[in-house]
């Protein structure tokens, strides 16, 4: 029986650049650091209290991956807090949080782009 969802690959052109993005802004903790081949690493990170992980995976320039809606959902107890704490620390919010019937979400992007929903539970 499957139990949850275990990783989510994000890709990034610099992933020096994207480990300090998704570690000293976001509060991400890196859970694995390896050699993935000669020109790029295996990294895994996990959002604090989170069981599902993110990869960043190197990607070429003008990968069609980049620079788009990535259909990754992140949740908070306090969007309107976290959007504050988030935006004071540099992250690109594409708007503030939009309070909808079922909760609240606003959307942000990494250095390359990627945009990800931060959605209330």
């Amino acid at each position: 029986m499957i139990t949850h969802v275990k990783l989510v690959s994000i890709a990034v052109t610099d992933q020096e650049k994207s480990l300090a993005f998704y570690t000293e802004k976001l509060g991400f903790k890196l859970t694995v650091d390896e050699a993935f081949d000669k020109n790029s690493r295996w990294l895994e990170l996990k959002p604090p209290g989170g069981q599902t992980r993110v990869v960043l995976l190197k990607a070429k320039p003008g990968d069609p991956r980049l620079g788009s809606l990535t259909n990754i959902v992140f949740t908070s107890d306090d969007i309107e807090k976290t959007y504050f704490d988030l935006k004071v620390k540099g992250v690109h919010f594409k708007e503030p949080p939009n309070k909808q019937s079922w909760g609240m979400f606003t959307q942000f992007a990494d250095p390359d782009g990627n945009v990800f929903v931060l959605a209330s539970q």
